[in-house]
């Protein structure tokens, strides 16, 4: 039997987070290459300079990463990196600035340490960079060994981001759960498989419980208890299944259904991709005949602000106007490890029932 290893990430939480960083991060080196977005360089990069001032560490230089992670992009800044001689990269942002740093530490083989700015995803807790074409398409998964050395999460920094993208990454979270536990049904698991599987139990039950109070706690900038139990969800539980099961178990129907809508002229441009995966998690409640849980999430959704419909997302209930959405729903790679088969008359029908809630 081959051997093979499982990291994980390390992660500080709380609303001082950022002065553990000299302590963390001296045993690298003392150069930092920066790597962020805009608002979020706006946002962070102040209050990590304040941290670590008097301490070893030097940012030596910031570069914003871009509009799309791309593999240019990453080659790019891997070589700005090597060339300002720095011991390792830090990644500030959402989830296309902490993919792209990421991968331009990858490439540079330097070490790199995560500071989301928002919790609408994972990838400060992922070993994987989701890489775009030029134009904006979806070009391929970039995977690596390990995912960072270590998360920082800076809670004010969160709680003044938009609260749109915590709900959002609820949403996302929340399909983490349900698409893992329908993969995996009826699979023995091995032990990793199934720890991540159990873990994916943690990003759903705490958001029931704390999610509504730290979306509102997030609209008044407030850094509290429930939004950090809901940002240890979109971010540290999610992240540790996508590190912990095979690949077969990390989608399913949902996010194959929010990849047959982006289809639609505009959609993608308008709607956040946690709020749709949400609704692609009724979805597959639908066609797996689960009604009370499906009404049970609704509520829930319905609470956060998220949209429940095909009609609140201005899209219509027509065989015709969804043929090309359900064709890439039922062919979709998410699509190949499941229960069971399902059809494009499946997804309509589960539609119009999510519909008729």
């Amino acid at each position: 039997m081959n051997s093979y290893s499982v990291y994980f990430v390390d992660y500080t939480i709380g609303t001082d987070a950022y002065e553990k960083v000299p302590k963390i991060c001296r045993s690298v080196g003392k150069r930092v290459f920066l790597i962020g977005g805009a608002k979020a360089l706006q946002a962070a990069r102040g209050v990590l300079e304040e941290a670590i001032a008097g301490s070893d560490l030097e940012i030596v230089d910031t570069v914003l990463f871009g509009e799309e992670c791309t593999y240019a992009g990453i080659a790019h800044l891997a070589e700005c990196a090597l060339q300002c001689k720095a011991d390792m990269i830090f990644g500030m942002g959402g989830g296309k600035a902490l993919d792209t740093a990421k991968g331009a530490a990858y490439k540079a083989e330097l070490p790199v340490f995560t500071f989301p700015t928002i919790a609408a995803t994972c990838a400060a807790a992922t070993a994987l960079s989701v890489v775009y074409k030029e134009d904006g398409n979806f070009d391929s998964f970039y995977f690596y060994d390990r995912p960072a050395r270590h998360c920082f999460i800076q809670l004010p920094v969160i709680a003044d981001a938009p609260a749109k993208y915590l709900r959002a990454g609820m949403g996302d979270t929340i399909g983490k759960y349900f698409e893992c536990h329908f993969a995996a049904r009826g699979d023995q698991l091995a032990h990793s498989s199934a720890l991540g599987r159990e873990i994916s139990n943690l990003c759903y039950r705490p958001l029931l419980v704390h999610g509504v109070q730290a979306l509102n706690d997030c609209m008044e900038g407030k850094a509290t208890y429930e939004l950090e139990q809901t940002v240890l969800a979109n971010i540290i539980s999610t992240g540790l299944v996508s590190l912990m099961v095979l690949d077969d178990y990390n989608c399913a129907i949902a996010h194959s259904v929010y990849y047959g809508l982006v289809l639609l002229p505009g959609f993608e441009e308008t709607f956040l991709h946690g709020d749709v995966v949400a609704y692609g998690v009724l979805v597959q409640l639908a066609v797996d005949g689960q009604a009370e849980e499906m009404q049970r999430l609704k509520s829930f959704l319905t609470e956060l602000g998220i949209p429940t419909t095909l009609g609140e997302m201005g899209v219509k209930l027509e065989r015709s106007y969804l043929k090309e959405v359900l064709t890439e729903t039922v062919t979709g790679p998410d699509m190949e490890h499941i229960p069971y088969a399902v059809t494009e008359d499946m997804i309509f029908d589960a539609m119009r029932k999510v519909e008729a809630l």
